[in-house]
Formats: C-alpha cells, sequence, structure tokens
C-alpha cells in the first residue's frame, strides 16, 4: 500500500504550482528569464559539512564538490549530474540525497556545477562530464565509477555513458538513471495519456527547456535524447521511475530497447508514484536509495 507522504505527495507538489510553469513553453521560458537576473545558489548547505567531507575545486572553470564519508578512506567514486530540465540549479534536495549516498555507500560523490541552458549546451557539456567522468575511470578504474543523474540529469548520464563507451573506455561499473528524461522530443503517444496524471511535469515547458538546452543539435540526436543512442558495450544500468510521471513514457521504452540489445537493465517501477520518487522523503524514496547504495558499493 502506498505511504502517506507518498499520497500527498502529489497535492504538495500541486500546490507548488510546478506543473502550472511547465503548463506553457511562455511560463518555463519566463521563469528561466528570471534565474538569469537573479540566480539562485548553487552552493551545498552550510550543515552538509556535518556529516561529510566537502571539498570544492575548480576544473575548467566550472566548481566541482567533492562530497566524501567523513575519516573513511574509499576507493569508489561516483559523478552526480542533478535534474532541473537543464535550465534550474541543483537544489538542497539534491544536496541531501548526495551526502546520503556518500556516507551509505561509501563513496567519494563528484557533483559538477554545470552551466545551465541556454548558457550551457549539450554540444558543450556532455563532452566535458565525459572528460570529468574519464578523470576519475583514469585514478580508480572504470568497475569503481558509477554515473548518476535524476531527471535531466538521468538524461545527461545516459549521454555521457554511451560517450564514454565511444572513447573506448571500459564499461561503467553502475549507472544509476533516477526519472530519467531520455527523449527531449516530447513525441511519445503515452504522453497524452500520463500527462492529467503527473502532478509535477508538462510537455509544453519541458520541451521548450530541452529547445535551449539542445540549440544547434536535433531533437534525436543521442546527446540529448540518449535513448536513440547505441546500447552496446554499456555497463548495467539501474533505473528508477513512477507511473504517474511523464517521462515513464521515456523508461519503459528503454525497458524495451533494452530487453531487445541485451542492456543490463536492473529496472524499478514505482506504480502510482511520482516523478523524482527515490529522491524525496518518503518511505518508497527510502527503499529506492537503498537499491541504489547496493548498486554503488557492489562488491
Amino acid at each position: 500500500m502506498p505511504s502517506l507522504a507518498s499520497r500527498l505527495a502529489p497535492l504538495v507538489i500541486t500546490l507548488r504550482g510546478s506543473k502550472w510553469r511547465f503548463s506553457s513553453a511562455a511560463r518555463t521560458l519566463a521563469q528561466v528569464e528570471r534565474l538569469q537576473r537573479h540566480p539562485k545558489s548553487f552552493e551545498p548547505p552550510a550543515s552538509l559539512s556535518k556529516t561529510v567531507g566537502l571539498v570544492r575545486r575548480e576544473i575548467s572553470g566550472w566548481p566541482v564538490y567533492e562530497v566524501s564519508p567523513r575519516d573513511s578512506p574509499t576507493h569508489r567514486r561516483a559523478l552526480y549530474l542533478h535534474g532541473g530540465c537543464y535550465v534550474f540549479e541543483i537544489d538542497s534536495v539534491h544536496w541531501a540525497l548526495i551526502a546520503k549516498l556518500a556516507v551509505e555507500a561509501g563513496v567519494t560523490v563528484s557533483v559538477p556545477i554545470m552551466p545551465l541552458a541556454p548558457a550551457g549546451t549539450a554540444a558543450h557539456i556532455v563532452p566535458a562530464v565525459a572528460d570529468l567522468a574519464a578523470t576519475l575511470v583514469d585514478e580508480v578504474g572504470a568497475d569503481n565509477v558509477t554515473i548518476i543523474g535524476d531527471s535531466s540529469g538521468g538524461g545527461m548520464a545516459f549521454a555521457v555513458a554511451q560517450v564514454l563507451r565511444d572513447l573506448g573506455l571500459p564499461p561503467l561499473g553502475a549507472t544509476v538513471l533516477i526519472s530519467p528524461w531520455l527523449d527531449i522530443s516530447g513525441t511519445d503517444p503515452r504522453l497524452k495519456e500520463i500527462a492529467p496524471k503527473d502532478p509535477w511535469l508538462a510537455v509544453p515547458g519541458t520541451h521548450a527547456a530541452g529547445a535551449l538546452y539542445r540549440a544547434d543539435l536535433a531533437e534525436s540526436d543521442p546527446l540529448v535524447s540518449p535513448i536513440n543512442g547505441s546500447l552496446e558495450g554499456l555497463g548495467p544500468v539501474t533505473m528508477f521511475s513512477g507511473t504517474r510521471d511523464i517521462l515513464n513514457a521515456d523508461a519503459t521504452r528503454l525497458v524495451r530497447l533494452a530487453a531487445a540489445s541485451g542492456l543490463d537493465l536492473d529496472y524499478h517501477e514505482g506504480v502510482g508514484m511520482i516523478h523524482n520518487y527515490p529522491i524525496l522523503p518518503m518511505p518508497e524514496g527510502d527503499d529506492a536509495r537503498a537499491v541504489i547504495v547496493a548498486a554503488i558499493a557492489r562488491d
């Protein structure tokens, strides 16, 4: 039976007005413009340093935070790519998840603060993130590296895994996709079926945000819609998706493609769950996070 928290979550999200902001391209783009004038802070909450080690570095002009267990050396590394439709900044919910993963999985998590669209576009961002991931592979070996991403960050994570494969690197130890945005075209027929049930996302606004991120690339380009990329030669993938999330259309399509291609995909579908439920404070989120920890900290 769904928890009380999961049953209340759609109401909370609705009251926040999230879906209203995505209900038209104009509303989403207006919000992007406001945030360009008054950017939100990307810095982790001050309280985070009470539970984890926190180091900020500058890599190729980007702030990159390293979040690690306190007084507990680890040979495992993870790269976390935050969601936000490529146009919204990392927030406290992301940081809380990152700290939990660092402690519970015994892993040092690198968190790049990437330029947001329209300043940051896929043609530049994805290769740059792949370079960062390749550096981690050089340091500890591909089997000890995990890429994790939620929402748009999940789409980016899958694109980066494909780029690393194309560069000839060995398969990563794990790729974790949380409610991933794998196709920015907004053309899947199932979207019309799911959209009325989704309290958070809507196609018009997300499509407009995706257009800023893809810039001159085609919507079908695997850098922005990695579901169109080859699945051959990738390492194991763990994926989560809720059935009240328009991005569930992408997830279920990837399940079918994975079965046909032989991709090692561990899929967890949250029946009745909303977008990004694994990062939200609810029992179902706790269960999903336990699976993520196991995927990262595998023996």
